[in-house]
């Protein structure tokens, strides 16, 4: 007779070698969120009873699903997975087989370390077949909240170049930019390089001249002009 996993045991399983593969990269850990979970759970459902396998399969796409759940995103990504074995398998053999096979795939292993991500989601069902056959859905999600907005004055009196992650950006005298991002991602201003910043969400960054230098004053939040 075929081995039968436990089902609920194997994505847990998932969600734990997930986050020790994060680890290894120097990823945080992402946490179980129920409505990516539902998501997952819903689409995992979907392909195991039409026998469709895409990420697309039923005309939506991942981020479309998980708001369908309920989930305000800034960042969604999704895995899917097929296993197949006519013994059957063990728990952890699927969790691992599923894993690895995310680990050696160039696109399911950079959703497996994806830096913005924060939460998980994950369902594994069985799909109609005469031997024991799997459908695996794993959702990253980054929700709506952890977004990060500031902004950029340039007080300088000449255009100023800066760095915002790995995009070089110029931005002219007495112009006032905002930049909205998933992930935080380092700031440098190439008149200033030494410094190196961290956007929080509500940061203003003043750009001023001092003589033949550039400052850059950071006024966190909200506070006054």
């Amino acid at each position: 007779m075929a081995a039968l996993p436990d089902l609920p045991q194997t994505e847990i399983a998932i969600v734990e070698m997930t986050n020790a593969f994060r680890k290894d990269n120097r990823f945080g850990a992402v946490k179980p969120n129920a409505a990516l979970a539902a998501a997952a759970r819903a689409f995992a459902e979907y392909l195991a009873r039409t026998g469709k396998f895409a990420h697309a399969a039923d005309g939506r796409e991942p981020h479309e699903r998980a708001v369908a759940q309920g989930y305000r995103y800034c960042l969604v990504a999704e895995n899917l997975a097929l296993n197949l074995d006519s013994r059957g398998f063990e728990t952890r053999k699927l969790a691992r087989d599923v894993v690895e096979g995310w680990k050696a795939s160039p696109g399911h292993r950079a959703n497996l370390l994806q830096a913005g991500a924060t939460e998980i989601g994950v369902a594994v069902v069985r799909a109609p077949h005469r031997n024991p056959k799997y459908i695996s859905v794993q959702l990253f999600g980054r929700p709506e909240s952890l977004k990060v907005t500031f902004s950029i004055e340039n007080r300088a009196g000449a255009a100023v170049t800066y760095i915002l992650g790995e995009e070089t950006h110029e931005l002219p005298a007495g112009a006032t930019v905002t930049h909205t991002s998933c992930e935080p991602e380092a700031l440098t201003f190439e008149a200033a390089a030494t410094q190196r910043h961290e956007p929080r969400s509500g940061d203003r960054y003043l750009v001023r001249s001092q003589g033949a230098a550039v400052l850059v004053e950071v006024r966190r939040g909200s506070q006054p002009r």
